[in-house]
């Protein structure tokens, strides 16, 4: 199990804090690494590749300092979001390269261009690719040595819905294995679908880390909202404002339901089943309507 620790560690160019006293723990499985743009975000992650020193404050793989540390490359990969490409080079060349690096050849090379699906194009020069195929060979030279430790910097740009799910299924599968892999994306949609673990960086400083959903259930200053469907929602509505822990209730007509403000999320969900049973009231359906990944995210990043 491989594990980047992160511990008080800022980045400043000049005047300007990039990353300002992080501390986090990136662990096996898939971690999304959320933020504004500008946030710092790359500039985190290329501490955590060895790119950049921490000015302050320490970066390590598995107790071992990143920086300047060329052995940790035998259980790291990189995908940058620069693309930083040879264009006079195949693909296969590319990647070939890389295996070499690693004092591999072109098996592990070829094996890489499969994992990513760019075989049927490896011998074309890389200045004919679109965004999405310079991504994949990226992703492919990022891979060829089976790394157990893999950085992504917005690895999803470019690419047409076909490949971003066959990316997907492929860091899916990595972080199912033991791996740890970390990426960064500004669509919220795929972190949500694809990140267990989440991470966030607000303003270079970290506002937050682990399950999306538990992350909100802690914002007790912002009342949690919920859509709720039932066989009497006048009565429902009744016995529910009368409680302290709902904030406001709004019958919404088009919906055919009530939206519910709580502002105290544990004795609302204790209440609600009650009133309904107290009632003969039948829930039709409950759910919440901020717990999305982007409502948290939207919560932290104006909070």
């Amino acid at each position: 199990m491989t594990t980047i620790n992160i511990e008080h560690a800022s980045r400043w160019f000049g005047n300007v804090v990039a990353v300002n006293d992080v501390t986090m723990t990136v662990g096996p499985g898939v971690t999304g690494l959320l933020g504004p743009n500008g946030a710092g975000k790359s500039t985190l992650i290329n501490m955590m590749g060895g790119f950049l020193a921490p000015s302050n404050g320490s970066v390590t793989l598995d107790g071992d300092a990143i920086w300047r540390n060329e052995s940790v490359y035998r259980k790291i990969g990189i995908v940058p979001e620069r693309e930083g490409m040879y264009d006079f080079l195949t693909g296969l060349e590319f990647v070939v390269a890389n295996a070499e690096l690693h004092g591999l050849g072109k098996e592990a090379a070829h094996k890489a261009l499969a994992t990513v699906e760019m075989e049927y194009a490896q011998d074309r020069k890389i200045a004919t690719y679109s965004k999405g195929m310079r991504q994949r060979v990226k992703m492919a030279s990022a891979l060829v040595h089976e790394p157990s430790v893999l950085l992504l910097d917005e690895p999803f740009n470019g690419m047409d819905p076909r490949q971003r799910m066959q990316l997907m299924d492929l860091l899916r599968k990595m972080g199912d294995s033991g791996r740890t892999v970390l990426f960064s994306s500004h669509i919220l949609e795929e972190v949500e679908q694809l990140a267990a673990h989440i991470e966030v960086i607000v303003a270079g400083r970290h506002a937050a880390s682990g399950d999306f959903r538990k992350i909100r259930r802690l914002m007790t200053d912002r009342p949690h909202r919920y859509l709720v469907r039932s066989s009497d929602d006048r009565v429902l509505a009744a016995a529910l404002i009368a409680d302290p822990s709902t904030a406001g209730i709004e019958v919404d007509v088009t919906e055919g339901a009530l939206r519910i403000q709580a502002v105290d999320f544990g004795r609302f969900t204790e209440l609600l089943p009650r009133v309904a049973r107290e009632h003969s009231i039948r829930l039709l359906s409950v759910s919440p309507s901020d717990e999305s990944l982007e409502s948290v995210f939207s919560y932290l990043v104006t909070a």
